[in-house]
């Protein structure tokens, strides 16, 4: 027979830690446990053994003495009785109960009714409504759905939907489907325990591997039945029994391979006690208990990595459960974030896997003390050591500038960049850089004398060259691209196309004449230009500009004809007219005897450079694309003015 145990059996967080409490508290004086701590006899026989006591109502407590609240909770009328006994009450209520508390009163405040879905009488169930007024709890959908037919009007009401939370996840999720069918204004909770649910999968998954199912627990506990009825959906013989004495092993003679799990209220040593007893030196065996019992009380130490599983969270610490650990771990809010206005639940939840680093271990204090924030700062120094080896680019925000340079923060840690490595020319104010995202080299790293210096210029250069490669290797004659210009000269402008700079011709700037070709474009102007001609040898690329679909002479023909009256500028005065920008690349001449009405000794007398004025088209030769002006003939075009009236005579 081959024997199977599921990694999640025995003990929860919140009853490990009840017991734990609880045994702290007898060890110090007499304490009184309000309620049975657990379902298990055994459990409780020890602890009465230590000087514990059982007690089912706060008045069976002595006034001023110290009573223990279990991990099921209790309704707030039972801590009022207690605070007037006088009594020390030590609350061990399981942080993911002590959320449901949290969530119903919040729902009552805001003028909802809460309605808590699982076994109506269960101890953890009369405590969640016992801090209500009007909560009702439903064992499912089906009776959250009788409710609704019974009561119309509740449909209008306002909802809010939580969870025991050791309920089976099916039941829970059909009855927010039947909410939702049915009311208007319902809101969810999912409340389930995040172990409880692991606890539940792998039963499962182990009943499905299994001809034989032993469920280890007290009937009474509403954890054991339900493993017991999920392992019995998957496997043909399930037994459930709280301990070894009690289970019928003749029952097991045919089984090939035996699954074990047990309920959350079960101790290490019960699991144990069934599972040797169920093997032998001779069967076929995937794990020995005594490992794993071993295994599953290991010392951790300050500074080691673990991984673990939110189980709770507060408004100022998150719990967290250890594998193979035996009591939680917590996280508070400052190890959580650096950021002080957020909240826990923001950041994680319930359920979510987290890895954190261990800042403190005290075994008298049953107390691990996790950091979320150191352990992402070890691994954000090994990144970053790691990019010094391998030359990659990282991502920082410039947070200040100084004397020197700026300072970076890149995953957390401070990173100096001097000026010269800035990325910008000499004597730039930096100031413009701070707040800034910026891609940056790791060129040093001491993280003894916590000392990082980056290179903004470098991660541009080895930036630049990827894309220059991109581009020589995919350039080609007509291809366009979006450009950025870098700098202007006399003769043209130098464009930077994605790691590579060409050069745009002063001509092929524009279709206007131009004499500089800062008339037409600035310093950090983008630009769409394309490849006129490319030397890879000689890394020189030529662009063009000129946008060839605004053609100047089709402009022209397609705009005017002989006859019109065009408003043109003068560009360039010679002795014999003034030649005339008709539109950006087609120039008219306007011969000096068509300059003005009136005979003209020189151009210069009648117009200037940059003038504008109106003028005839009287002549276009299509073949040479000359065009002939006049403004004369314009002049003569023009109505006359009519002559001002006479004033009127006074009478």
């Amino acid at each position: 027979m081959k024997v199977l145990l599921a990694k999640t059996a025995g003990f929860c967080y919140g009853v490990r830690r009840a017991v734990s409490m609880a045994e702290e508290a007898a060890q110090k004086g007499k304490v009184y446990l309000l309620g049975h701590i657990t379902h298990n006899e055994d459990v409780i026989r020890r602890l009465e053994d230590m000087g514990a006591v059982t007690i089912q109502t706060p008045e069976d407590a002595p006034e001023g003495s110290t009573v223990l609240i279990r991990a099921h909770g209790e309704p707030d009328e039972t801590y009022r009785r207690l605070e007037a006994r006088g009594c020390n009450v030590l609350d061990a209520t399981c942080p993911n109960v002590a959320r449901i508390h949290t969530l119903v009163r919040e729902a009552e405040q805001q003028g909802r009714i809460p309605v808590v879905v699982g076994e109506r009488e269960h101890p953890e169930i009369l405590g969640i409504i016992g801090c209500t007024r009007n909560g009702i709890a439903v064992s499912g959908g089906e009776e959250l759905a009788e409710i609704l037919a019974r009561n119309p009007d509740f449909r209008e009401k306002s909802l809010t939907i939580v969870s025991q939370t050791t309920a089976i996840r099916d039941n829970f999720e059909k009855t927010v489907e039947t909410t939702k069918k049915q009311c208007t204004d319902a809101v969810f909770f999912d409340t389930i325990c995040g172990a409880t649910s692991r606890r539940q999968a792998e039963a499962l998954e182990l009943a499905s591997q299994c001809d034989g199912m032993i469920v280890l627990g007290d009937g009474k506990s509403s954890n054991t039945r339900r493993l017991t009825q999920l392992c019995a959906s998957r496997c043909p013989l399930v037994v459930q029994a709280d301990r070894w004495d009690n289970l019928d092993q003749k029952k097991f003679l045919h089984v090939k391979t035996l699954g074990i799990t047990a309920g959350a209220s079960t101790p290490a040593w019960i699991i144990k006690e069934v599972y040797s007893n169920m093997s032998d030196e001779n069967m076929e065996i995937e794990q020995s208990f005594a490992e794993m019992l071993e295994n599953s009380i290991k010392s951790i130490n300050t500074g080691d990595k673990v991984t673990g599983t939110i189980i709770g969270i507060t408004p100022t610490e998150v719990q967290v459960e250890l594998p193979g650990v035996k009591y939680p771990g917590t996280i508070p809010l400052s190890e959580l974030s650096d950021d002080p206005n957020v909240k826990p639940e923001d950041i994680v939840k319930v359920g979510d896997e987290i890895e954190a680093s261990v800042v403190l271990v005290s075994d008298r204090d049953s107390e691990i003390r996790l950091s979320k924030k150191r352990l992402e700062v070890a691994k954000n120094w090994e990144a970053i050591t790691e990019a010094v080896e391998n030359k990659t680019a990282m991502e920082g925000t410039i947070t200040e500038e100084n004397k020197g340079g700026l300072v970076a923060m890149v995953r957390g840690i401070r990173v100096f960049i001097p000026a010269s490595q800035s990325g910008k020319p000499r004597g730039a104010d930096l100031k413009e850089m701070v707040g800034t995202k910026v891609q940056l080299r790791i060129t040093e790293v001491n993280r003894g004398r916590k000392r990082v210096v980056g290179s903004i210029r470098e991660a541009q250069n080895a930036a630049r060259a990827i894309a220059a490669a991109e581009v020589w290797a995919n350039i080609e004659v007509g291809k366009h691209y979006n450009g950025t210009v870098k700098s202007l000269t006399s003769y043209g402008a130098f464009v930077d196309i994605g790691g590579v700079d060409g050069m745009v011709h002063i001509s092929e700037l524009s279709w206007s004449r131009i004499k500089n070709p800062a008339e037409v474009v600035s310093v950090g102007d983008p630009v769409d230009v394309y490849v006129l001609s490319f030397d890879p040898e000689k890394k020189k690329i030529s662009l063009g500009m000129k946008d060839h679909s605004k053609e100047p002479w089709t402009v022209f023909t397609s705009t005017y004809q002989v006859g019109d009256i065009a408003n043109v500028r003068i560009v360039n005065l010679k002795e014999f007219g003034a030649f005339a920008e008709i539109v950006p690349g087609v120039d008219g001449l306007i011969h000096i005897s068509q300059l003005s009405t009136e005979r003209v000794a020189k151009p210069g007398d009648v117009v200037k450079v940059g003038d504008h004025i109106d003028a005839k088209i009287i002549a276009v030769d299509a073949d040479n694309k000359k065009v002939s002006l006049s403004v004369r003939a314009a002049k003569e075009a023009a109505p006359a003015a009519e002559p001002e009236a006479a004033p009127a005579e006074e009478a």
